[in-house]
């Protein structure tokens, strides 16, 4: 069977593959290719969140750049709304970028210090042509403002005169600027306060309510991801080894390596920690030979040696 979520899916990510240059390489001599994802397959439908776990190096923001073209990948398919985007022209690509958006890991590397975040949001208005002067789309920014919970007043100011939350949700502003279908949102709340995390989450699945927003949410803390997706998959070393529903991955794990990721997590119960799965226990169950994804059951994706 196939690895989609509905028929017609929004996104429909094939084969995707990434490689950078590693060692001489890098420089125009003899080197090798460092292979960040190998092989990778999914699909997202309309209003749906799948979730992208895996521990730091396991390719996760490199597939939300990839299905971006933030850079293009170098191997596989990436269809979104039924338009094959690897290869296609920059000026149509550009018109279909008004339908992907992105929210980065740091607000405070998002932000452009020397813009007022009226300016910074008002940006992609402009540069699509959306808002008849600057007059309308000083509106549309108040609005917008509004719709993520800040004063339309603070569009005078400047990004250092924020908090990391608020700037994040300024950030969050300007991706929603277009009315976009899709949002890559990456480690979104990682470089924010526990107590502000939960607000910039719960805005995330507000607007999407609002606004049938589909999101690849990338994280590494399986709790968070299993409160906003849908879908969940795991990667690791670039490959993906589990893609689940929610349910199904957190009462059933199968793979050895997503039994590993949930027996870090801790829980404030002593029995579920004392059935605790030892993470060497189950290595020996992670091969790193040619593999397949394979349907267990119904919806539930395990990665198997071929």
């Amino acid at each position: 069977m196939s690895l989609e979520a509905a028929a017609t899916p929004l996104l429909a990510v094939k084969n995707l593959g990434r490689m950078f240059p590693s060692g001489a390489h890098r420089f125009g001599g003899k080197g090798n290719l460092f292979k960040a994802v190998d092989n990778v397959s999914f699909n997202i439908s309309s209003n749906e969140t799948l979730g992208l776990v895996g521990e730091s190096g396991s390719g996760k923001s490199t597939i939300g750049r990839a299905v971006l073209m933030l850079p293009p990948p170098t191997s596989g398919s990436v269809k979104f709304e039924g338009t094959e985007l690897v290869g296609l022209p920059a000026s149509e690509l550009r018109r279909t970028r008004r339908r992907m958006q992105v929210v980065f890991q740091d607000p405070f590397a998002a932000l452009n210090p020397r813009m007022s975040i009226g300016a910074f949001i008002s940006e992609p208005l402009e540069i699509h042509n959306v808002g008849d002067n600057p007059k309308v789309r000083g509106e549309m920014v108040a609005a917008l403002l509004a719709k993520v919970g800040l004063d339309p007043a603070m569009a005078a100011r400047y990004p250092h005169q924020f908090s990391g939350g608020q700037r994040q949700r300024i950030a969050i502003a300007r991706a929603i600027a277009l009315r976009p279908s899709f949002i890559v949102a990456d480690e979104p709340t990682s470089a924010l306060d526990v107590s502000i995390q939960a607000q910039v989450v719960n805005l995330l699945q507000d607007l999407q309510a609002e606004l049938g927003l589909s999101f690849l949410f990338i994280s590494h803390d399986l709790r968070l991801v299993r409160h906003v997706s849908h879908r969940i998959g795991v990667l690791r070393r670039g490959r993906l080894v589990e893609l689940a529903s929610t349910a199904q991955l957190f009462n059933n794990p199968r793979h050895p390596y997503t039994r590993r990721l949930m027996s870090a997590i801790r829980f404030p119960d002593p029995v579920s920690e004392r059935s605790r799965i030892i993470a060497a226990d189950i290595e020996a169950g992670m091969g790193g030979g040619p593999s397949e994804l394979v349907e267990a059951e119904a919806g539930h994706f395990v990665e198997m040696p071929v």
